[in-house]
């Protein structure tokens, strides 16, 4: 309800300021939970997901949004992805889609791979079940083919919060080092690199990742190695997985040669925190200046020896900047200078070179499960992986499978993956693998441009009119998810030549969470508020948490229907924007939406009243200026403040305006005019937000068309000029009293108003005024002594 009235006072404001503006729906349908929904319930998950998207469009129309329904799309709908199947393919052509056997994070209760943003503090971003390590073969986009592009565009996404800019950085995460090649004892090469060359004297070990080849080749039938291995794959493959995990080795019985240090020979472990997906899979550990290095010569009684001399106290590990020292060579130069000595020094000698790393690594895309867009390849033992031929797409989901078995239902299914191959004809399989479905929602936007054309995804010139997205609304947990795989796309149909743009989105705003008290039974089981409600009335234990972000798993949600059966959409949205700032979270409460609905009420009344020709209660006689500039002062505030997204400030100055109208007594004709006037200011600038009652409003003020197609209000530009301004008046640097003037007063007007003040001649009584400074329309200094 807060996302999506959020952005429809963006569309019907841009509306009636003239824009075309396109504020289409549509459904990301694939997925686990409608999976998991099947299971538990004993239903196909596309007779689930149908009933679900039926019930939200139902209760979505009887918000009021603004929405363009002759657009809406579902991504489980072979009319939607059977376009993306052909962008996989135009991807595979391009080399941008390929195959792989890679180390995954598995998810051990969807029975699914992973991508590492989908990695939450090493557990499963929707199950919660702490990630395993697996070597699958699986499909990736290259998404790294983009990295420097999707870094450096950073910086031109003005009207993106820093916030969300920051966590893509962080995510892409560029950085220099050095590859270096060190001597094995047991004759081979291992390639390690580093960000840090300049503690290269501090080594005291060597690590290489699990299933790093030389892990294998050197440790393969030791005793306890393959125990080592099971462990070190209970574990998930995220950073945040790593950094939490007890750091484990497994000594290889080698040793490398340092570069520099002819009489230092380092020992080579494999380690468990040591990713072979990043850099090359194998360090060389500084304990004094890494964290995990430091936690891993801990449990193993490696030395520990400083070489970066912080200019303050510090604990070891310390990973600052400072004066590099007990290392030969390079004494006494700052961090970067040493890095390029190393850096420098490595090249020279054919053992080593500087080079540009990454943290972002290629979007792992396969997932063993069923519902969700077929990946559209083919495995052919004669021809190897054939993509499916375009005249042969959609490949559809086949509709009859059974959940009875754990895994991917697809590969269960007995008929549906036998094919035969485009290329010899030969039998082959199906990819049973679908699409993480994270891929439909990297594209919908452009969808909208051309909904429902059977041909190809979009047209192109409509893309151009409609695209980039002006305006997205959404939550920051997007930020290196959705966000950065829909740059990446964008990039990626523009050189396929579906796009003209690279970037999706011009506009972000992140809005905060909507939450509520939790309740728990004596038993600690989680009640719904209603639940809540029933146990207090019938005199049963409940105890009351705090407020957190509203959720399935806690309960503590409330269903909008019910809000809008109570109230009536309008009040729902009046208090969803007008309660806290939208970037803030959002505390719901009964109390609040009441709170709202009252207001509606008196605004409501206060037409009334005024259509039968009478004035409120407390109206009282006021100049009819005063309340047209109020009310074009309002037509202002309220356009400023829906631009920058200061909903509740926008509501705010409408409930003022709203005071000022009731407030006036239409005595005569000019006040009537007046008062006729704001009213239906009041009521165009609150149609964005409570658009049924505006419409109604509209219409008892006698008005033949309708309210949302009526221009946004000009303001009288006469009127927006203050008469007065309030000023303070100081003795000797102090407040003592404030002043009201007409604007650009004289001098010796201020300066007579403020002697004349109480305040002021108490304060310089018995004292000589030696200098008045008056400083137009802001303040006045008295100087005494």
């Amino acid at each position: 309800v807060r996302n999506y009235t959020l952005g429809d006072v963006v569309a019907r404001y841009r509306r009636a300021q003239g824009f075309n503006v396109l504020h289409p729906m549509g459904w990301d349908a694939f997925g686990l939970p409608a999976e998991n929904a099947a299971l538990e319930r004993k239903v196909h998950p596309a007779a689930w997901t149908k009933q679900n998207i039926a019930q939200m469009a139902d209760q979505l129309k009887s918000m009021g949004l603004s929405i363009d329904w002759s657009r809406e799309v579902a991504t489980c709908e072979p009319e939607y992805y059977r376009h993306e199947q052909k962008m996989f393919l135009d991807f595979y052509k391009k080399g941008l889609a390929y195959r792989k056997e890679s180390v995954v994070n598995w998810d051990p209760v969807d029975n699914t791979v992973l991508a590492n943003e989908q990695v939450i503090d090493g557990k499963g971003w929707r199950t919660g079940a702490p990630v395993e390590r697996r070597k699958l073969n699986q499909w990736f986009l290259k998404i790294t083919h983009y990295a420097d592009d999707l870094l450096d565009a950073l910086q031109t996404l003005d009207r993106w919060p820093e916030k969300v800019r920051i966590m893509q950085e962080n995510w892409i995460g560029k950085s220099t080092g050095l590859r270096l090649r060190l001597d094995v004892s047991s004759g081979d090469k291992l390639e390690i690199f580093t960000t840090r060359p300049d503690t290269i004297f501090g080594a005291s070990f060597a690590a290489m990742a699990p299933d790093h080849p030389l892990s294998q080749k050197l440790c393969k039938g030791k005793p306890g190695f393959d125990d080592f291995i099971r462990q070190c794959q209970a574990g998930g493959t995220s950073e945040a997985a790593i950094e939490q995990a007890e750091k484990i080795g497994f000594d290889t019985g080698q040793t490398v040669q340092h570069p520099f240090l002819k009489d230092v020979k380092l020992p080579l472990y494999v380690a468990n925190f040591i990713l072979m997906d990043y850099g090359t899979g194998a360090i060389y550990g500084v304990p004094a200046h890494d964290e995990r290095d430091f936690q891993f010569a801990a449990k193993y009684k490696f030395p520990v020896k400083q070489v970066v001399k912080p200019d303050h106290d510090a604990p070891l590990p310390y990973t600052g900047d400072g004066e590099i020292v007990n290392s030969d060579f390079i004494n006494s130069l700052s961090v970067a200078d040493a890095k390029a000595a190393i850096i420098g020094k490595c090249e020279e000698a054919g053992i080593g070179e500087g080079v540009t790393q990454y943290r972002l690594r290629d979007w792992g895309i396969s997932r063993q499960r069923y519902w969700g867009c077929p990946i559209p390849m083919i495995h052919c033992r004669k021809c190897g992986v054939v993509p499916v031929k375009e005249s042969d797409l959609p490949v559809t989901l086949p509709p009859d499978v059974t959940f009875d078995k754990p895994g991917n239902p697809i590969a269960h299914h007995p008929t549906w993956k036998n094919t035969t191959c485009p290329t010899c004809g030969g039998a082959a399989e199906r990819e049973t693998d679908t699409f993480d479905t994270f891929f439909e929602s990297s594209w919908y936007f452009a969808r909208y441009c051309d909904a429902h054309n059977d041909k190809e995804a979009f047209a192109r010139d409509k893309a151009k009119y409609w695209l980039p997205v002006d305006q997205y609304i959404g939550g920051v947990e997007h930020a290196v998810l959705h966000l950065l795989y829909s740059r990446f796309f964008t990039r990626a149909l523009k050189d396929c030549g579906y796009l003209d743009i690279k970037e999706p989105f011009t506009g972000l705003f992140t809005q905060g969470m909507v939450t509520h008290e939790t309740y728990q039974d004596a038993e600690g089981k989680w009640l719904y508020p209603y639940e809540a409600k029933t146990y207090k009335d019938g005199g049963k234990a409940v105890t009351t948490g705090p407020s957190v972000k509203m959720s399935k798993s806690k309960k503590n949600t409330v269903d909008p229907q019910d809000i809008l059966d109570t109230y009536g959409a309008d009040a729902a949205r009046l208090f969803i924007l007008s309660d806290s700032p939208p970037e803030r979270d959002l505390e719901w409460t009964e109390a609040g939406v009441e709170g709202a609905w009252r207001f509606i009420n008196r605004v409501h009344a206060l037409v009334t009243e005024f259509v039968a020709g009478g004035n409120m209660e407390s109206a009282k006689p006021d100049s009819a200026k005063n309340l047209r500039q109020v009310a074009h002062k309002t037509i202002v505030g309220v356009a400023t403040d829906i631009e920058a997204f200061h909903m509740n400030k926008a509501v705010a100055k409408v409930r003022e305006l709203f005071n000022a109208v009731y407030g006036f007594a239409a005595n005569d004709n000019e006040a009537r005019d007046a008062k006729r006037e704001a009213i239906e200011i009041l009521i165009r600038c609150m149609n964005p937000f409570i658009p049924h009652l505006a419409e109604e409003m509209w219409a008892a003020l006698g008005h033949k068309t309708l309210l949302v197609d009526e221009k946004w209000p000009v303001a009288d530009q006469s009127l927006l000029a203050e008469g007065t301004v309030t000023i303070g008046v100081q003795v000797n640097g102090k407040l003592r009293a404030q002043i009201t003037l007409p604007r650009d007063a004289d001098q010796k007007a201020a300066e007579t108003a403020a002697l004349a003040e109480a305040g002021v001649k108490n304060a310089i009584e018995g004292k000589t005024v030696k200098k008045v400074i008056v400083v137009p329309n802001r303040i006045v200094n008295v100087v005494a002594g």
